[in-house]
C-alpha cells in the first residue's frame, strides 16, 4: 500500500510539474504577442482579435452608464478600475472600454474624476480581459439600476444585462497616451514564464526524491528477503 501510495504522489508531482511549464510556455507566447505589436488596427465590429492586439475603435462613450470594478489594488493601495462602454453604432455591440485606475476614497468617487466628453472620437488601446478571481462570492454587482455600478469580478455577460445591450467579446484597454484615461499600465501577468520553470523544476525534482527513496528502500526490503 505505501508504494501505491508513493507512486501515485510521483505521478501527481510529475503531472503538476508538466502543467507548469505549459504555463511557462503560455507566459512566454502571451510576452511575446504583447511585445510584438506595433500599429494600431481600426477595429470593426465582429472582426478577429488576438490578445493584446492594438486597435483603434471610433464611437461615443456612455458615461451615464459606467462601471467601477472593486478591490483593484495597485501599489499597495486600494481602488476601482472604470469601464466605460462605447458606442460605435446604436444597431452594434458596444465595447468595453477600461479606461485606467482610480484610487478609492470614503466616499463614491468625484463625478468629475470619471466625467466624459461626448463628442464622437477615436479610442486606441489593446484587446485585454476583464480581471477574474479565483473564486467569487456573492452577487458581482451591487446595484442594477443606480449608475455608476460597482462590481466585483463580473463577466461580460452580467456587463451586458446590466446594460440592456450587447457588448464585444474583449475589453479594449486604454492606451497610456489617450485623453480621457486615468492610471494605466497594461502589462501581461507579473509572474512571468521563470517562475513557472522554478516551479516546475521543484515539482519534478521532489518528484524524482521520491521515486529514488521508493526504489531504494524496495531494494532493501528485497535484499532482506534473499
Amino acid at each position: 500500500m505505501p508504494y501505491a501510495v508513493g507512486a501515485l504522489l510521483v505521478v501527481q508531482f510529475a503531472g503538476l510539474g508538466v502543467w507548469q511549464v505549459s504555463r511557462a510556455l503560455e507566459k512566454r507566447a502571451e510576452q511575446e504577442a504583447y511585445e510584438g505589436q506595433t500599429g494600431f488596427t481600426p477595429f470593426l465590429s465582429g472582426m478577429d482579435v488576438r490578445p493584446y492586439q492594438k486597435l483603434e475603435a471610433e464611437g461615443v462613450f456612455d458615461a451615464r452608464h459606467q462601471f467601477l470594478l472593486d478591490n483593484i489594488i495597485l501599489n499597495s493601495r486600494y481602488g476601482h478600475y472604470v469601464l466605460t462602454p462605447l458606442v460605435y453604432s446604436d444597431d452594434e455591440a458596444v465595447l468595453i472600454v477600461n479606461r485606467g485606475w482610480i484610487e478609492r476614497t470614503s466616499s463614491e468617487p468625484d463625478p468629475a474624476a470619471i466625467e466624459l466628453d461626448r463628442s464622437r472620437l477615436t479610442v486606441r488601446g489593446r484587446v485585454g480581459s476583464l480581471p477574474r478571481a479565483g473564486y467569487r462570492m456573492g452577487i458581482s454587482i451591487e446595484s442594477p439600476t443606480t449608475w455608476p455600478q460597482h462590481a466585483v469580478y463580473p463577466t461580460l455577460d452580467e456587463l451586458a444585462a446590466s446594460l440592456g445591450r450587447e457588448v464585444q467579446p474583449f475589453v479594449l484597454l486604454m492606451d497610456p497616451d489617450d485623453d480621457f484615461g486615468l492610471v494605466r499600465h497594461w502589462v501581461p501577468e507579473e509572474m512571468g514564464p521563470g517562475r513557472h520553470y522554478a516551479y516546475a523544476f521543484q515539482w519534478f525534482a521532489m518528484g524524482a526524491v521520491l521515486a529514488g527513496l521508493l526504489a531504494w528502500n524496495f531494494r532493501k526490503r528485497e535484499s532482506r528477503h534473499d
